[in-house]
């Protein structure tokens, strides 16, 4: 199909990554310029680098983008300087300084590879705790480096197949599958729209793993233009399947970024079938998108949602807001209850954990990555299960060899607010195994 952007994973075998990790450092260091730290700093009051007992990491998500309200993630990186700054005030990690470096990636793949150099030049041990939509263009750098991505959002399919890459949470194929279950006991007829693209293609066996599961139909699979302005016409044909046997159907957008713009002409083409429900994924929508889109009188009020972690108000969230209270009151850009923001506490508890079992060790990408990859068992405060990498993991035979947690929740939009439907957490691991991908 013509207009498609097709995604490239580019994989290094992990002993090559870091027998050409010398070289790339040189040539990164070499090459380091002011265009290269464009967009990028350093947190306040913390130095060091390169020869002294200071770890330096980097974390990138996109933070000035023109559509701010749909891709904007500046929570993770302020965020981490908030934990650099909580840490360090406590001795560091192992008695080490933790030196954040942040870099906005712009939703843009060559400002994405311009913050993979940098970490190059600037010796990161490791990027944490980011988000992009381009893996294709920035995990070839860090593979090259041999820097582990820990935590990354789990938004491309590239986190789950680099083996330098340690995802959190299951990404999108997790959240697609455990809503399909849910719905096959909720709803009529399912209408899924998603982008017509090569990474659009991959959703529709993902939902309907979960809906066969449950034994219902397999969801209509309505495709729309990646990069709209409007949804009008595939809005009503996504109403018109869910409402079209008498039944109360619901409509799943999963259309990324531009789940919003879809909603938009989703409520105003509803009118005619109130009785149609709607239900997503996180990173489809999140406590940010409700807010900015009207919270309790916007159009996902009701919407189930699968997520990755427990809801916001959950007591296990209770360290990082201490973290939030302490180092980062009354900025406005860190959100509790945003996936981002959480994906990076997590995704810094992985490192952390990583240094300590170094002790007093060399702390560099080799050893961290090499710890990961050694069977270190990160506990995350029952956020998630215990996670432990594998390069061939349960679901390697579907190709998602470093899928690790296929755990999700189901939450539901209550007073414009994401809110617990379900206790515990519901492990999709054997219905992504069924999923013809």
């Amino acid at each position: 199909m013509t207009g498609r952007r097709r995604i490239r994973s580019t994989v290094l075998p992990h002993p090559l990554a870091r027998t050409a990790r010398a070289g790339a450092l040189a040539a990164g260091v070499l090459a380091a310029s002011a265009a290269l730290v464009a967009g990028c700093g350093i947190v306040p009051g913390v130095t060091g680098g390169s020869g002294d007992d200071t770890i330096t990491v980097m974390t990138w998500a996109p933070e000035n983008t023109e559509d701010a309200g749909a891709t904007d993630r500046a929570g993770m990186p302020a965020f981490a300087e908030a934990y650099a700054r909580w840490v360090n005030a406590r001795g560091g990690i192992n008695g080490r300084r933790l030196e954040v470096l942040t870099c906005d990636e712009g939703d843009d793949p060559l400002a994405a590879a311009r913050c993979a150099r940098r970490a190059v030049a600037e010796n990161a041990v490791a990027v944490v705790g980011s988000y992009s939509q381009h893996g294709d263009a920035f995990l070839p750098t860090l593979e090259t480096a041999g820097i582990p991505y820990i935590g990354g959002y789990g938004i491309t399919h590239d986190e789950f197949t680099s083996p330098l890459s340690y995802p959190v949470n299951g990404g999108q194929p997790a959240l697609l599958a455990g809503l399909g279950r849910t719905l096959a006991d909720a709803c009529g007829p399912v209408a899924l729209v998603r982008p017509d693209t090569i990474a659009g293609d991959q959703l529709p066996p993902l939902l309907d793993s979960g809906l066969t599961a449950g034994g219902h139909d397999p969801a209509g699979d309505l495709r729309a233009a990646e990069a709209a302005t409007s949804y009008g016409d595939t809005a009503e044909r996504a109403l018109e399947h869910a409402a079209g046997s008498g039944e109360k159907g619901c409509v799943v957008p999963a259309l990324g970024d531009r789940t919003g713009t879809f909603m938009d002409s989703f409520r105003r083409a509803r009118t005619e079938h109130p009785e149609v429900r709607t239900a997503t994924v996180l990173g489809s929508v999140d406590q940010t998108v409700l807010d900015a889109s009207g919270g309790a009188s916007g159009p996902y009020e009701g919407a189930y949602v699968t997520g990755w972690y427990p809801e916001a108000g959950d007591a296990r969230w209770k360290p990082m807001k201490e973290v939030i209270r302490a180092e980062a009151f009354g900025d406005n850009r860190i959100d509790p209850a945003d996936a981002g923001v959480q994906t990076t506490w997590i995704a810094y508890t992985v490192l952390r954990q990583a240094v300590e079992s170094l002790g007093d060790g060399e702390v560099s990408a080799d050893t961290v990555s090499g710890a990961l990859d050694d069977g270190l068992k990160v506990s995350t405060g029952d956020l998630t299960p215990t996670l432990r990498w594998r390069f061939q993991d349960k679901l390697a035979a579907v190709g998602l060899p470093r899928l690790v947690n296929a755990n999700v929740t189901l939450q539901v939009v209550d007073q414009g607010r994401l809110v617990s439907a379900s206790k515990g957490f519901t492990d999709v691991t054997s219905t992504l195994r069924d999923a013809s991908l």
